[in-house]
């Protein structure tokens, strides 16, 4: 990787740091905490949150009927979602101890949290947690795949990938068969 690129990759986690630094000062704003693993409001926020919430009759009421003939198409996924969480789950299982590859924790990517908001109603918490399971599994996945990846093929590809994995820009370079193959003698002995 070249100097220039280190420098951006370095600056890129700067900024994400700075980033978490804003949600939480964000977080302090809306005055709550978190409490051994949990969201914790004061008692005046949640009074608010209550009176906020639409109840569950008036929120079907007011859904739009394309939004109600759509819903199944949504949640026929959580199949095909139960079954990549389950293939990803038992593919790590068995091949990464081989590779002496790190494994990933699923509990790092799977987030349900917002089921303790009160201004939500029954249905707007089932939504929150089938994207919460769907969107952490997907970087679940990608994790999986990106070690993968990292494992067997750290090479970046000829044209630009979109949205790549954070590993990627430390990968070889096309072309780079030397680079290639010092980048795999040097993960060899360093993974995750």
């Amino acid at each position: 990787m070249s100097i220039r690129t280190t420098e951006l990759v370095a600056k890129i986690r700067s900024l994400e740091a700075e980033l978490d630094a804003e949600i939480a000062k964000r977080r302090a704003e809306l005055r709550f905490g978190i409490e051994r693993g949990r969201a914790v409001f004061e008692q005046e926020i949640l009074r608010r949150h209550r009176e906020l919430r639409t109840s569950l009759a008036r929120y079907l009421l007011n859904a739009r009927p394309l939004v109600v003939l759509t819903a199944p198409v949504i949640y026929a996924l959580i199949v095909p979602l139960l079954l990549l969480d389950l293939g990803v789950t038992i593919y790590q299982a068995v091949c990464f101890p081989a590779y002496g590859i790190p494994k990933v924790q699923r509990r790092d990517y799977l987030v349900f949290d917002r089921h303790h908001l009160q201004y939500l109603n029954a249905l707007e918490k089932l939504n929150c947690a089938y994207c919460s399971y769907a969107n952490g599994l997907i970087a679940y996945v990608r994790e999986i795949a990106s070690r993968t990846e990292q494992h067997w093929c750290p090479i970046k590809h000829a044209r630009r990938a979109i949205a790549a994995h954070p590993r990627y820009a430390e990968f070889a370079d096309y072309g780079d068969a030397d680079g290639y193959r010092k980048k795999l003698a040097e993960l060899s002995g360093k993974q995750g």
